[in-house]
């Protein structure tokens, strides 16, 4: 077997041993997907195996690339689990402090992946949800677009539409909060 094929069937390579004891993956194998961040000039990558996960980041200026979260996974969308802080500091992190205050008490809805939002099915139509709309976890509450591929994109909870912070046809970021959800 190619050393592509124990990537692509997810076996590690190379010369690393097995997982320690409650370490989130194979040590080699992290490596090697650092060496691929920066051969692919990657900024993140989020790898699961079963319910564990590793998210690695690079930042913005090409530079070492940390490990951001390496934690067993409760069996809640990956997409309800706060940031982690960021690493910077100034004047940025009294605003995300802010940010973060406005937001205590909701269920914030992230984007799955980058691409451009739309609030509605197709041009001119009524949007999926509003502020005050109630949403269960199998209600569309937008279409991401990427790649020329349209994706529907569900709540994943229950409660009401507090929100919204996407403008219909703007670019998103991966796990850029797209509404505030008010449980209940």
């Amino acid at each position: 077997m190619s050393e592509k094929q124990k990537k692509k069937a997810g076996k590690p390579v190379g010369k690393s041993g097995p997982a320690a004891s409650g370490s989130p993956m194979d040590v080699g194998l992290l490596s090697q997907i650092v060496e691929l961040m920066a051969s692919a000039d990657l900024n993140t990558v989020d790898v699961r195996d079963g319910d564990r996960r590793v998210i690695l980041k690079r930042g913005a200026v090409a530079g070492p690339v940390q490990m951001i979260a390496a934690q067993p996974q409760s069996h809640a969308p990956a997409a309800r689990q706060p940031a982690p802080p960021p690493a910077g500091g100034g004047g940025a992190v009294s605003a995300e402090a802010q940010q973060a205050a406005e937001e205590a008490g909701f269920t914030r809805i992230l984007s799955p992946m980058v691409g451009t939002f739309y609030a509605s099915p197709k041009p001119g139509e009524k949007p999926f949800v509003g502020v005050g709309s109630r949403v269960g976890e199998d209600t569309d509450v937008c279409i991401i677009e990427a790649m020329k591929t349209f994706n529907n994109i569900k709540a994943e909870c229950n409660g009401t539409i507090a929100r919204v912070l996407a403008q219909d046809g703007q670019p998103v970021e991966f796990g850029a909060v797209l509404f505030l959800v008010k449980p209940g």
